[in-house]
């Protein structure tokens, strides 16, 4: 699949779903694509944790699905993932890999191993019960419902070709990301995430009790 209609797809099927990005193509892309800046938390620095972070915002909104990317790289970084997700098993986290047979975050240099290695496989063998397999976008547009709207935690690989040109990171830094995010979750799902709380109106803010 091309990573921009993959990309696509996703943005345009995950409703109303947090989202988590993580370093590189997945960030990148979703910047291109929807330039959104409050539900998404691009997860720049990310270092194989994207669906670890999701996973706290998983279980802190539940009612909400959570949408996570992470890169085949992060897989191989961080294998243990699988396990911890096995482990929460939360209803509400989606995680899909990126799988493109490269490091996205560091202009693309193979994975020297990618095709040798069955990550399906290797997510049933920590016993995630729910996991699937995409390599071509039309099989993948007829699977999403199940995966968004049915109850379940669900690992999803997605066999994807490079990007292979330059695409503009999210011009936002780490605190910005994380007041816009924080402050989308405050407005939308009355929680107190910071000691100062914005007015109802947003044109001031309100000291902490």
């Amino acid at each position: 699949m091309r990573s921009e209609d993959c990309m696509r797809l996703m943005a345009e099927s995950v409703g109303d779903a947090l989202v988590v990005t993580a370093a590189g193509n997945t960030s990148e892309l979703w910047w291109s694509l929807t330039r959104e800046t409050e539900r998404v938390f691009y997860l720049e620095a990310s270092m194989s944790l994207t669906s670890m972070f999701a996973a706290g915002i998983a279980m802190g909104v539940p009612h909400r699905n959570v949408v996570a990317f992470s890169g085949d790289g992060a897989l191989c970084m961080n294998p243990g993932m699988l396990m911890v997700e096995r482990q929460l098993s939360l209803p509400n986290l989606k995680h899909f890999i990126w799988d493109n047979g490269v490091y996205g975050s560091t202009n693309e240099c193979d994975l020297p191993f990618v095709r040798a290695t069955d990550y399906a496989a290797m997510a049933r063998a920590c016993g995630i019960a729910r996991v699937r397999h995409f390599d071509d976008l039309e099989n993948l547009r007829a699977g999403l419902p199940e995966i968004l709207e049915e109850p379940g935690h669900v690992l999803t690989i997605l066999e994807v070709e490079p990007v292979g040109h330059h695409v503009q990171s999210p011009p936002l830094d780490g605190p910005e990301v994380k007041f816009r995010f924080g402050r989308y979750l405050e407005r939308t799902e009355g929680l107190r995430i910071f000691d100062t709380q914005l007015d109802h109106d947003g044109s001031g803010l309100t000291a902490a009790l």
